[in-house]
């Protein structure tokens, strides 16, 4: 188990024998609840060549020390990504610049649930 989010990874064995590869972390926020994004590949057991990069978004939460997953969302396919990004760039369009309160205090070093 990780004590820091820095140590957290997305590799996985099974039997020895790494089956998931994580190829780029961004830690998202930090904290007690962390958020972490991760690049990664999964290994085609059949034909042993590592599928194409899939991306997912965990949720850890820090206890008795170590952190621990709590939740994730995978996105499964590249065409998947690039629609997520689109909608959200388009829903940040149409609202425009947030001010206020709420707006200054969503920061991805605030450790705050989002």
């Amino acid at each position: 188990m990780a004590e820091t989010i820095e140590e957290v990874s997305y590799n996985y064995e099974d039997e020895g024998k790494l089956v998931r590869k994580e190829m780029k972390k961004e830690i998202l926020t930090k904290g007690a609840w962390a958020t972490v994004m991760f690049l990664y590949q999964e290994l085609d057991r059949k034909t042993e060549a590592w599928g194409a990069p899939k991306v997912s978004i965990v949720r850890f939460k820090k206890s008795g020390g170590v952190y621990r997953k709590q939740s994730s969302f995978n996105i499964s396919s590249e065409k998947q990504a690039r629609q997520i990004v689109e909608v959200i760039e388009k829903w940040y369009a149409e609202v425009g610049p947030q001010t206020g309160a709420a707006a200054e205090t969503e920061t991805p070093e605030s450790g705050e649930e989002g």
